[in-house]
């Protein structure tokens, strides 16, 4: 397979969606089900977006073996081909991280969000040789994770002109280290799909990338997928004035809880259950957000003219371990 074809995938505005979970923390595979088709109807669908499955944002890193693989095969069954599906490895070693791609890849999903294996403490030539193996084991498409604010986690622009040749290494999340230029990528945007990971889409599209992640399209698709058909329309200055003005409000918002209690995906949860749409509560030690954060993330929503469910938007949710 050309690397054209696996770079279709990382393309647009890619959703990296939460993982819901019932009141005993349990994985509610049910409701991921029926979460997709909700997404897909919402038009998370083919030559728009993918959605990215068990990332941090949906909890990744907290799932068991059995639940992250259980919970793609979930997805990829539920979407039927109408989006493309892509898995999530966090920080493993070369073996394992492999053999969770074969297994991946054995389900269905169209490509891989891979991070770097930063609990070996890797450096540039450790990178080369990690994601060199994977590329060289694997018939699916991976997208880097440039994770350069975790000790380990640097990937430079340099370490990844080296990994030209490595065939299935199609995409780069990019958020540039200190002391990295954000442009200093973009020669590699004929070789790569270049996606932006630091609040910079517009700015990643002007130069000639291929999309952006960003949190809580999940909630309300139709928002993102807009920003998206803004920047392809070249109507950048617009895009940029909607950029600001929700976009960074939510940044900021999301900062200050995560300071009372952290976790990636409590803030995609929460918005999504003022949607009208619950994913259930983050696994401890995370909790929720309380009554207060509630409201205030409710009363950014109806400013941004969202249409937020109007049912109580504070449903029961699960003791505090």
């Amino acid at each position: 397979m050309s690397r054209e074809t696996l770079k279709a995938p990382f393309k647009g505005v890619i959703a990296t969606v939460p993982t819901a979970f019932d009141n005993q923390y349990r994985v509610d595979y049910g409701r991921m089900a029926d979460a997709t088709e909700h997404w897909v109807q919402a038009g998370l669908v083919n030559g728009r977006t993918a959605l990215k499955v068990g990332a941090s944002m949906g909890e990744g890193q907290q799932l068991r073996e059995e639940e992250w693989v259980r919970l793609l095969d979930t997805v990829v069954q539920a979407a039927k081909g109408r989006v493309p599906v892509l898995g999530a490895i966090h920080h493993k070693d070369t073996l394992r991280t492999i053999e969770d791609a074969r297994r991946a890849a054995d389900l269905g999903v169209a490509g891989l969000q891979v991070s770097p294996p930063i609990f070996n403490q890797p450096n540039q030539e450790d990178m080369l040789r990690y994601f060199g193996a994977v590329s060289d084991a694997i018939e699916i498409g991976v997208m880097t994770y440039n994770t350069h604010w975790l000790e380990g986690g640097a990937i430079y622009p340099d370490t990844f002109r080296r990994m030209a040749d490595f065939e299935r290494i199609a995409a780069i999340k990019w958020s540039p280290p200190k002391g990295v230029a954000y442009e200093e990528i973009f020669d590699l945007v004929h070789t790569f799909n270049i996606l932006d990971n630091s609040g910079r889409a517009v700015l990643c599209h002007r130069l000639g990338g291929h999309g952006y992640l960003i949190d809580g399209i999940d909630a309300y698709p139709p928002y993102y997928l807009n920003l998206w058909d803004l920047m392809e329309a070249g109507r950048y200055d617009e895009a940029q004035s909607e950029w600001d003005r929700v976009v960074e409000p939510l940044k900021e918002f999301h900062s200050r809880v995560v300071a009372n209690s952290g976790g990636d995906g409590k803030t995609e949860k929460a918005m999504s259950e003022i949607m009208g749409f619950s994913m259930g509560p983050p696994r401890p030690p995370s909790i929720p957000l309380d009554d207060e954060e509630m409201t205030e993330l409710r009363r950014l929503m109806i400013d941004w003219e969202w249409p937020v469910a109007q049912s109580a938007i504070v449903a029961a949710r699960p003791t505090r371990p």
